[in-house]
C-alpha cells in the first residue's frame, strides 16, 4: 500500500515537471513585443503628422519700405499784427497769390505820422544848429562841451525819428514770402491786437512730407534718399527727396521721423493731406521670401519649421522686411529647404512628418 502511494506521487511530480518545462520553453521561444501605439505605428512606431510646405526658391526682390505721413507746406505762417489799432485797408483777396513784401493789411497810423513830422522839423533845426556849432568849434570859438551838447541833442532826435518809423512799419502787415493767402478773419474798420489772427499764408509750390520709419531702417534711409508718395483722391504718384532726419529715435514708438521735399508746381497737393509713402531700397536678385504665417515668434527670436529627412526641425531665422503676406528672411534658410507652413501648433522639433509640397 505504501509503495503504491509513492508511485502515484512520483507520477504526479513527473507530470508537473513536464508541464512546467513546456510552459517555460514556449515562453522563451515567444517573440518580444511592445505595447501597441493607439495612434497606429509606422516604421518608427510613431504617426507621421501630415503637413503642407513649400520649397524655398530665392527670387528677385525690390526691397521697399511702406509708411504713412502728412503733407506740410514748404512755408506756413499765421498773419498777425505787431501793433494794436483800427484796420484802415485790406489789400489782398482770399485764396490769391501774393509776392514777398506785398502790403496786405494797413492799421491806422495817423498819430504816429504826425509825431514823425514833428520830429522831422525838430531834427532839421538841430542839424542846422549842429552845423553852426561845428564851425564855431573848428574856430575854437566855443568849448568842446558846448558842441557836444548840441551833437547829443541831434543824436537823440535822430533816434526818436527812427523809433517812430519802426512803429509805423508795425502798422503794416506784409507778405513774408511768395505764397497764397487763405481766408481772412478781419474786416476793414475792425480793431485788432497782436492776438488777433488775420489770415494764414502758405507757400505750396514746394511741399514737405513728414513720416516715420521703424528704427531698424535708421541706417538705411538718410538725406538724399528718394521716395514716392500718393495722396487720397488721386492715383498720381509724386516723387520727393529726404532732406532732414530727426537725430533721435522716438522711445515711445521706436521709430525715426524724417521729412522729404517735393515740387508742387501745379499746387495740386494740399497741406494736411494724408500721404502713403514708398521708399525703394536696394534690389536683391536672390532674396528668400516665405509666407508670414510660417514664422513662429519665440523668446529667442523668430523661428520656422523645416522638414529634413522626414522630420520637422525647428530653425532660427533672421527676418528683414515684413509685408502683408510675405516676410524677407535674411539668414537661416537655404535654397531648396522645405519649409513647413501648416500644423505649426502641434509640431515639435524632431517629430516625423509627411509633407505635401505646394507648387
Amino acid at each position: 500500500m505504501h509503495m503504491l502511494l509513492n508511485k502515484r506521487v512520483l507520477a504526479v511530480l513527473v507530470v508537473v515537471i513536464v508541464i512546467v518545462s513546456i510552459v517555460a520553453l514556449r515562453s522563451s521561444e515567444a517573440p518580444q513585443s511592445t505595447p501597441s501605439n493607439p495612434r497606429g505605428a509606422v516604421r518608427s512606431g510613431e504617426l507621421r503628422i501630415p503637413v503642407r510646405g513649400v520649397v524655398v526658391v530665392p527670387r528677385p526682390f525690390e526691397n521697399k519700405i511702406h509708411a504713412t505721413g502728412n503733407v506740410l507746406a514748404a512755408e506756413e505762417v499765421e498773419l498777425r499784427s505787431e501793433a494794436s489799432g483800427k484796420v484802415t485797408g485790406i489789400s489782398f483777396k482770399e485764396g490769391t497769390h501774393v509776392g514777398k513784401g506785398d502790403l496786405l493789411v494797413k492799421i491806422n497810423d495817423a498819430e504816429l505820422k504826425a509825431q514823425l513830422r514833428k520830429t522831422a522839423s525838430r531834427k532839421k533845426l538841430l542839424e542846422e544848429k549842429e552845423a553852426r556849432q561845428r564851425t564855431l568849434r573848428e574856430g575854437n570859438l566855443i568849448s568842446q562841451e558846448q558842441y557836444d551838447e548840441v551833437k547829443n541833442d541831434l543824436n537823440g532826435i535822430v533816434s526818436e525819428e527812427e523809433l517812430l518809423a519802426a512803429q509805423i512799419l508795425k502798422t503794416e502787415i506784409r507778405a513774408p514770402f511768395d505764397g497764397v493767402v487763405g481766408l481772412r478773419y478781419v474786416s476793414e474798420g475792425s480793431y485788432i491786437t497782436p492776438a488777433t489772427p488775420v489770415a494764414r499764408m502758405q507757400d505750396i509750390r514746394s511741399i514737405k512730407i513728414e513720416f516715420s520709419i521703424p528704427e531698424k531702417y535708421a541706417g538705411v534711409v538718410q538725406k538724399g534718399t528718394k521716395i514716392r508718395f500718393g495722396v487720397e483722391g488721386t492715383s498720381r504718384q509724386h516723387e520727393g527727396t529726404v532732406y532732414a532726419v530727426e537725430p533721435k529715435i522716438d522711445p515711445g514708438t521706436r521709430t525715426l521721423r524724417l521729412r522729404a521735399l517735393a515740387r508742387n508746381e501745379k499746387e495740386s497737393v494740399l497741406p494736411g493731406s494724408f500721404a502713403k509713402i514708398e521708399i525703394h531700397l536696394k534690389r536683391m536678385e536672390d532674396a528668400v521670401l516665405i509666407p508670414t504665417h510660417a514664422v513662429i515668434p519665440d523668446v529667442d527670436g523668430q523661428k520656422v519649421f523645416v522638414a529634413k529627412n522626414g522630420v520637422a526641425m525647428l530653425t532660427k531665422v533672421d527676418t528683414g522686411l515684413r509685408m502683408e503676406e510675405q516676410i524677407h528672411i535674411v539668414n537661416g534658410l537655404q535654397a531648396n529647404d522645405t519649409l513647413i507652413t501648416t500644423g505649426l501648433l502641434q509640431l515639435r522639433s524632431g517629430m516625423p512628418v509627411n509633407v505635401t509640397v505646394d507648387r
